[in-house]
């Protein structure tokens, strides 16, 4: 009795904290954290306090009385492997490293772990019905927006420096991230420039982008062929550059590229009329002509604003001053745009692997044995390498891989990252499945999937978090729209 009269108010605080939960994924390093939920740690995503409601009301509940999706399932494997390979490195004697001890470092990887692993269980079992799922949208655009305003206020200041302004942005930021703001770069309301080009890439942009190519909105409202997703996609690409983020730039050139080539709703063709018996089929360029124009006018779009704003950087215009010289190779592109710290960070990593080949050496264990798996090389040409193997007071950060692909091959093996793949393509036939539906809905769904999987696959060449939210949301929202057709056929 008591609990039928409570679950209206449940109802209440769920869906009040699935909002909260969408409208705070943006802020990334929120300041007031209390150590026992990572308050000493770079990544403290806001929207965490939400998610802990959530798995109360939500995803403890569905877990024992619901059946548990497939996907969901093909996780598993890689949680265990995770799991098994971090236990195993407590008995290797690993030597602490700036005053953290082998078990803290564990702790924290397997913590880290379980935050995404939540994360991705919350999105799936929040959505019931396409209903859910475009809600969720929705406050993910609004989430997206807030961050993009904020943004656009800091890259206000780049365009007019305002010293005044700037004082006012910076103190408001110190309420919203533990990092301070540049002066010469945008962070929106996350901890830096590239993760803000990221949120902005695999959060938003998938969802928006698949939206204006399938003609598709969540909004009610639209005016003509201008949707809320049109402005978006524009606000992002004009947006963008102002973070400076090479790797960021460079993905979202590719993103927009591959999606207006491979995911562009497909023609179906009326069997009754001849594609020669439209009237309107002589005023039309054939389709590969088509499509080449779109993809000239889309590029120009796109390029136009990181090459004005990219000019105002003498740093970033390396992008493109590079390739004036008469002998130019990939190798030394890389090490002219400052790629060499990652790249050392990349060879260290696949180092590991190559020593610890079958589960790696633990998660957050890459750190212990970096200097040890440096490349041969003169490390003194890499300042911040040589920064992070020297000693100093009061550093306490440890190194990470910043690529996804290799910290899984360093901290899991290859056992670890076999797994982990295995999940990622049950998400792609989820993503594929959907696509191929006939619906136009399902399609949109299908596309914005496939969109956000290929951002997926362009972020983690620069990024190896398990807890910003960002992928997890991304994979929640894949499986959940794919149960929803099912229990939509199903009637």
């Amino acid at each position: 009795m008591i609990l039928d009269r409570l679950r209206p108010v449940l109802r209440v605080i769920q869906r009040a904290a699935w909002v909260i939960l969408l409208l705070a994924l943006p802020v990334t390093s929120f300041p007031y954290f209390p150590p026992a939920m990572g308050g000493e740690a770079l990544v403290r995503p806001l929207s965490l306090y939400p998610l802990v409601i959530l798995i109360l009301l939500v995803v403890l509940p569905k877990l024992f009385s619901q059946p548990i999706s497939k996907t969901v399932l093909t996780l598993a494997p890689f949680v265990l492997v995770a799991t098994a390979s971090s236990l195993l490195s407590l008995l290797r004697g690993i030597e602490p490293a700036l005053g953290i001890s082998t078990e803290a470092r564990v702790l924290r990887g397997m913590l880290t772990l379980l935050i995404g692993c939540s994360f991705y269980l919350a999105m799936v079992m929040v959505h019931e019905s396409i209903d859910d799922l475009r809600f969720s949208l929705r406050w993910i655009y609004a989430g997206g927006a807030l961050a993009l305003l904020w943004g656009s206020f800091q890259a206000f200041n780049i365009a007019l420096p305002s010293p005044s302004l700037f004082a006012l942005l910076e103190r408001a930021q110190t309420y919203i991230s533990i990092r301070p703001l540049r002066p010469d770069r945008i962070a929106g309301l996350t901890y830096e420039p590239h993760w803000f080009a990221e949120q902005i890439i695999l959060l938003l942009l998938p969802w928006s982008l698949a939206a204006i190519l399938n003609g598709y909105t969540v909004f009610r409202r639209r005016w003509r062929w201008l949707t809320v997703e049109w402005l978006l996609v524009g606000w992002s690409v004009i947006l963008l550059p102002f973070t400076f983020s090479r790797a960021g730039l460079m993905n979202l050139v590719v993103l927009i590229l591959i999606s207006f080539l491979l995911f562009r709703p497909r023609l179906h063709v009326d069997r009754e009329m001849a594609p020669s018996e439209d009237p309107r089929r002589k005023w039309m360029p054939a389709p590969l002509q088509r499509r080449l124009l779109e993809m000239v006018l889309v590029l120009a779009a796109v390029i136009l604003p990181i090459y004005l704003v990219g000019t105002r950087n003498l740093f970033f215009a390396r992008l493109w001053q590079y390739w004036r010289k008469p002998e130019a190779n990939l190798q030394e592109y890389l090490s002219y745009l400052g790629f060499d710290a990652r790249v050392v960070y990349a060879q260290a990593a696949f180092n590991t692997y190559l020593a610890y080949p079958v589960l790696g050496v633990g998660l957050g264990n890459y750190a212990f044995y970096f200097e040890e798996m440096l490349p041969y090389r003169p490390i003194a040409e890499v300042p911040e390498v040589l920064l992070m193997i020297t000693p100093e007071p009061g550093r306490d950060r440890l190194i990470t891989a910043k690529n996804l692909y290799l910290r899984l091959l360093a901290e899991t093996g290859i056992v670890g990252a076999v797994t982990f793949l295995a999940f990622v393509i049950a998400n792609l036939g989820c993503a594929l499945y959907l696509w191929l539906s006939r619906q136009k809905e399902w399609e949109y769904w299908g596309a914005a999937s496939l969109c956000g999987l290929l951002a997926f696959a362009l972020s983690a060449l620069t990024f190896d978090s398990f807890v910003i939210p960002n992928m997890w949301v991304l994979f929640g929202l894949i499986t959940a729209a794919t149960s929803v057709h099912l229990k939509y056929l199903r009637g």
